[in-house]
């Protein structure tokens, strides 16, 4: 009997002090104990459930990043929008932080639908990362079919003519090698014609940060705005002039691009390019200072651009959080006629203001030197995305001027639609609907061409309306709008501008 109970208290004692050493030696004990350390199946955990005094322990070191989902993009290309990689050491709880930066850069690349960063398992003091992504499509052969007028407005004046359609083919294949690689063939006819061929490589080199972009343009128009009146685009058409040739205006020319990327969010580029214009007589006829203050019929311009973009916000195409920033400085022709400096400037700050508010503030510039310029660069409001919402219909000329836009915002739904496809990254269609109102301010420099009311003046507009987003950064706009001059419209736009 005493041998028994010998034996007994032996044994008790070899388990305690068993007991003893596994917890001396565990390195993560408080994690071991909620039963998710050493996670073999993989399941996502939790950071912000993890214990506080585990959070704030030493730096856990990121031993390996799994990617899944990617049958197209690179795994080293994802791993390049990461804001950690294989070996860094961190705390966990910077690591909530760190999986919201990775998410937004991902998204942000225009390559993914959804994005999920999780952290996987831990093997003491390594940690495992995963990284689940749904890639879009990437091949988009679509017919073209649009108007030659500036907005849809402008289109409606016209009667909504169908001889004003420009139509062909756009060949666009993004992500092309799986590197974010772009190549683009747009084959146009109709009213216009035009051929494009463009690509862009943004990694180029080992090291990623370092890519090229070449592109090759030609155009030709049978219908051009030769001049402005009353605030209003007057146009030329070839149709109407007998002597004329086929088209009003050609334009070819081709750039290169250098490329260069230190980090995450700031890009830097030098392109150089050269491009050829030539108009009809008929065009200097009407407006002789239209290509050159000489009243020249075709010039061949030299140009260099660098600029440079800063991008952190939480969704690039409709930005409630965040800040976007781009400069640009150009240098178009190395003599007197034409020859010019521009700068460009352009941002946007957003603020998440709680209970599904947000508020984002616009601003837009531009600088042309000398002032005194031909009337092609003169254009200004009213061109692209460079416009007060509730003055599209009309365009405000100048070589210098800036504008502000102050938006506030309110999600009113969120909701995804349900598609038949129950696998793959294209089994619902997202939708987001934001009430919103508005007001913008401007002001444009002109002191050569004088046919511009607007100009030299401060402008105001205001007003409010609807935006959807949808998928692959689709922006529908329908917007109320008035300006100080008494005029109110309904204007629909079928992007986010900045």
């Amino acid at each position: 009997m005493s041998m028994v109970w010998k034996y007994r208290t032996l044994l008790v004692a070899v388990i305690c002090c068993t007991s003893c050493f596994v917890r001396s030696q565990s390195i993560i004990p408080s994690v071991a104990e909620s039963g998710i350390a050493g996670n073999e199946e993989g399941v996502p955990i939790n950071i912000e459930n993890l214990p506080d005094s585990l959070k704030g322990r030493k730096p856990f070191v990121v031993s390996l990043i799994s990617i899944s989902g990617n049958k197209k993009t690179k795994d080293y290309v994802i791993k390049r929008e990461l804001p950690f990689q294989e070996g860094d050491s961190v705390v966990l709880n910077e690591l909530v932080e760190k999986f919201r930066l990775g998410k937004q850069q991902l998204i942000n690349t225009r390559l993914f639908n959804e994005v999920v960063i999780s952290l996987k398992r831990f093997r003491g003091y390594m940690v495992e990362v995963q990284v689940d992504v749904k890639e879009r499509w990437y091949i988009f052969p679509i017919p073209y079919f649009k108007p030659v007028d500036r907005n849809l407005q402008t289109w409606a004046q016209k009667g909504y003519s169908l001889d004003r359609i420009n139509y062909g083919a756009k060949f666009t294949y993004y992500n092309t090698t799986g590197r974010n690689d772009k190549l683009k063939l747009w084959l146009i006819t109709g009213y216009a014609k035009q051929l494009q061929l463009s690509y862009d490589q943004p990694y180029a080199d080992k090291s990623l940060k370092k890519g090229y972009a070449v592109n090759f343009i030609y155009s030709g128009l049978k219908e051009i705005n030769v001049n402005t009146i009353n605030n209003q685009q007057f146009f030329l058409k070839s149709d109407s002039l007998p002597k004329s040739g086929t088209f009003l205006e050609t334009m070819y020319g081709g750039s290169v691009q250098f490329n260069y990327r230190p980090g995450l969010q700031t890009r830097h580029s030098l392109r150089a390019g050269y491009w050829v214009n030539e108009v009809d007589n008929a065009v200097l006829e009407i407006n002789p200072k239209y290509l050159s203050l000489s009243g020249k019929k075709k010039i061949a311009v030299p140009e260099l651009t660098y600029s440079i973009s800063h991008v952190n916000v939480d969704y690039a195409p409709y930005p409630l959080k965040g800040v976007i920033a781009d400069a640009a400085i150009t240098r178009r022709g190395f003599g007197n006629d034409p020859g010019m400096w521009n700068l460009d400037l352009k941002g946007t700050r957003a603020w998440d203001l709680k209970k599904k508010f947000s508020y984002s503030l616009q601003f837009a510039g531009m600088l042309t030197l000398p002032f005194k310029q031909p009337y092609r660069n003169h254009r200004l409001f009213g061109y692209g995305d460079f416009y007060l919402r509730g003055l599209e219909k009309y365009v405000i000329d100048g070589v210098a001027g800036a504008m502000a836009r102050n938006t506030l915002r309110r999600e009113i739904f969120n909701f995804n639609v349900r598609l038949p496809v129950k696998k793959g990254s294209h089994d619902h269609i997202p939708f987001r609907l934001y009430a919103k109102t508005y007001t913008d301010m401007g002001f444009s420099i002109n002191k050569t061409f004088d046919n511009n009311s607007y100009a030299n003046r401060m402008l105001y507009t205001a007003g409010a309306g609807l935006d959807i987003v949808t998928l692959y950064d689709i922006v529908v706009r329908l917007e109320y709008s008035a300006n100080h001059f008494g005029q109110r419209g309904f204007f629909f736009h079928f992007k986010n501008d900045f």
